[in-house]
């Protein structure tokens, strides 16, 4: 009865920014205009590709940058943790899954890191296929999500150092392509 009359606790700033984050890997614009497979791996290799931007420019501002980078990365792994229990996996296949889901991160952000310092142009399409369609290779859905990408890293670039530290959001209507 009481909890009716408390506040609500503050959202804190990397909360804001992890939500800012999940809000728009599920966009529904990825699955349905950009190719995107709307299933688990399609929808945490989103989730994944938007954190890794967003932990990149963070990165950008320095310390106090990748500080805040690693609030939200811990973040994504306690909701990594949740979300593999709620499909159903004990605490026996936990470590080896919350292993996998390490692995996929730190895989998929080297090589999204390279393909975005890559001159090559087809450098970011190709990573980017590699890991959305790992068993049907789509060239030219991949181009499409790569133009999202670097629209993407745009905008995080616009944002300004107040806005990342403050938990604003940075994705918004600046990037996403035919949103």
């Amino acid at each position: 009865m009481f909890g009716l009359f408390s506040r609500a606790s503050p959202v804190s700033v990397p909360e804001l920014q992890y939500r800012a984050v999940v809000a728009r890997a599920r966009l529904p614009v990825f699955y349905r205009e950009l190719g995107v497979p709307d299933t688990v791996d399609g929808r945490f290799d989103l989730l994944v590709l938007h954190l890794v931007l967003l932990l990149r420019r963070l990165n950008a501002e320095g310390e106090i940058g990748g500080a805040l980078g690693q609030d939200i990365f811990d973040l994504f792994v306690r909701d990594m943790d949740r979300s593999i229990r709620e499909m159903g996996v004990g605490d026996l296949g936990m470590k080896r899954r919350m292993r996998d889901v390490a692995k996929s991160f730190y895989g998929r952000a080297a090589s999204y890191s390279a393909a975005l310092e890559d001159s090559d142009p087809e450098a970011l399409p190709a990573a980017l296929d590699r890991n959305f369609f790992p068993d049907d290779s789509r060239p030219a859905a991949a181009r499409r999500l790569a133009a999202e990408v670097r629209a993407t890293v745009a905008a995080l670039q616009e944002t300004t150092r107040d806005e990342l530290l403050a938990g604003e959001a940075f994705f918004g209507d600046r990037a996403l392509v035919g949103a």
